[in-house]
């Protein structure tokens, strides 16, 4: 499945024009990537918004979800969205979270990959599961369940769910890969 060239639709604000709350909303984005993130410089053009989906996706990127769990179900939603931008940051991301760059190309191949180790599997089905039928089957809610606070239970659909509101808004606007980004594996 290759990644869709999408119109740019709506233009980051430029450096020049981040003055007064802009500048103040930017400043508090930083997750890693920074205010002059196309995806914070584009979503603050609406800042109403802004202002509240910010505390909300730090909290998720902060959440009781291992890291390494959180970016595996992070990436196999951006695949499933076809949403490039989120596939790109979040690869850097999970990079630093312990997921090998093998791991992150593979996570395009699916939970049936037999090199996933059981509860990897069932990560990449869970964010499935939640992009194709919006909710988790009796066996792989067990298996979360097995590993799983009743807190991570809840932070699982909520992430993906997330994500699947942040890859629609990425495309939709067609907000551009930040230079020293990789798109989709080959």
């Amino acid at each position: 499945m290759a990644g869709r060239t999408r119109p740019l639709r709506i233009a980051p604000v430029p450096a020049a024009g981040r003055t007064g709350e802009i500048r103040d909303l930017l400043d508090q984005s930083a997750a890693g990537t920074g205010p002059d993130a196309n995806i914070f410089a584009t979503f603050v053009r609406a800042p109403g918004l802004f202002r509240r989906w910010l505390p909300f996706g730090g909290k998720l990127l902060n959440g009781k979800l291992p890291a390494r769990d959180r970016e595996l179900l992070i990436l196999r939603t951006g695949w499933n969205c076809q949403a490039e931008y989120e596939w790109a940051q979040h690869a850097r991301i999970a990079l630093r979270c312990g997921v090998a760059a093998e791991e992150v190309a593979r996570v395009a191949s699916g939970p049936d990959d037999g090199s996933w180790s059981d509860f990897d599997a069932t990560l990449l089905r869970a964010a499935d599961e939640l992009h194709e039928i919006s909710t988790l089957s009796d066996a792989t809610w067990s298996a979360l369940s097995a590993r799983y606070t009743t807190e991570q239970l809840i932070e699982v659909p909520m992430l993906v769910g997330h994500y699947h509101l942040v890859a629609m808004t990425l495309n939709t606007l067609g907000v551009e890969l930040d230079e020293g980004l990789t798109g989709f594996p080959a």
